[in-house]
Formats: structure tokens, C-alpha cells, sequence
């Protein structure tokens, strides 16, 4: 049984670790480097299992409302283990702590090839209370529709706001 803890140093190495061993979800590194260098500035969590980091998360705040998974990725060899529905936990507790009552996450839409890599990291979503709100078809690239997804966390009371 593993750990989630939150890292606080060496995060883009250890981005540029975990997703180079996923070239079938991030084949081009200059994506690679862009995300490792994204990183640096935003609060990472970490799964643990027998003192290797298995998986990262990194969250990116867009307060008050809503905090995005900005990247998630788990190494290969320990897919399937629980180790992102851990990290989804601890994003939905920071999301709380901070406030927001809905936890986002873009990602790959369908674009009628056989990806089961991707068709992998939607079901995903899906199972962990993540609704499919809309596609932007050029966000990234022509070539890269984006499937925004929102998941509304539990117990957060809507603000009051005066119109």
C-alpha cells in the first residue's frame, strides 16, 4: 500500500521521468519539457510504493472557483494499481482546502483513430466522477481536440454572490 505525499522539490525531473516512460501518451518532447518546466510552479502531489514516486499529479488553481489537473501520470509499470484515484483524492482535498467547488481536466477527445491509450485515460475520467462538458476542437491543434471535463466536488456550498 502506497502514499500520497506532496513534492516539493525536483519536480520537473521527476515530470520529465514519469513521462518519458509514457511515449504512447507523450511522444513529442518538447510537450515533455514544456510540462516539466510548467510544474515547477504548481503544487504537485506524489504516489508512493516502496520509496519510488509511481505516480505525479500537478494542479494548476483557477481560484476561487475551480482548481485543473493540470497533468496526471502514472509510470507504466504501475497502471491499474490505484495510484491516480489516489492522486484524484488529494486533488479533490486541495481543491476543498482552497476553496473551489469543481476540480477540472483536459484531455485527448475521440477523433475516430484507435487510441486505447487515450480511450483509457477518458474512462478513467469517467470512473472517477469526471463529466464529458465540451470539445474544443483547435485549443492545442487542429489534430489535438480537447475534451474538457468537470467534476463538482462534494459538500461545497455555492458562494453568495449580489447581482
Amino acid at each position: 500500500m502506497g502514499r500520497t505525499v506532496e513534492i516539493l522539490t525536483g519536480k520537473a525531473e521527476l515530470c520529465r521521468s514519469i513521462m518519458g516512460a509514457l511515449p504512447d501518451w507523450f511522444s513529442e518532447p518538447e510537450v515533455i519539457e514544456a510540462s516539466a518546466e510548467a510544474v515547477e510552479d504548481l503544487p504537485v502531489f506524489g504516489y508512493v510504493e516502496a520509496d519510488v514516486v509511481t505516480a505525479m499529479i500537478a494542479l494548476k488553481p483557477h481560484l476561487p472557483g475551480a482548481v485543473e489537473i493540470a497533468l496526471i501520470a502514472t509510470r507504466p509499470e504501475y497502471h491499474g494499481h490505484g495510484a491516480g484515484r489516489h492522486l484524484v483524492d488529494a486533488a479533490e482535498r486541495f481543491a476543498h482546502q482552497s476553496g473551489a467547488r469543481l476540480l477540472t481536466v483536459k484531455t485527448l477527445a475521440p477523433r475516430g483513430r484507435d487510441e486505447p491509450q487515450f480511450e483509457a485515460t477518458r474512462r478513467f475520467y469517467d470512473r472517477n466522477g469526471f463529466v464529458r462538458a465540451e470539445v474544443f476542437a483547435k485549443l492545442w491543434h487542429e489534430d489535438h481536440p480537447c475534451l474538457f471535463m468537470v467534476k463538482p466536488l462534494a459538500g461545497q456550498q455555492p458562494s453568495e454572490t449580489a447581482l
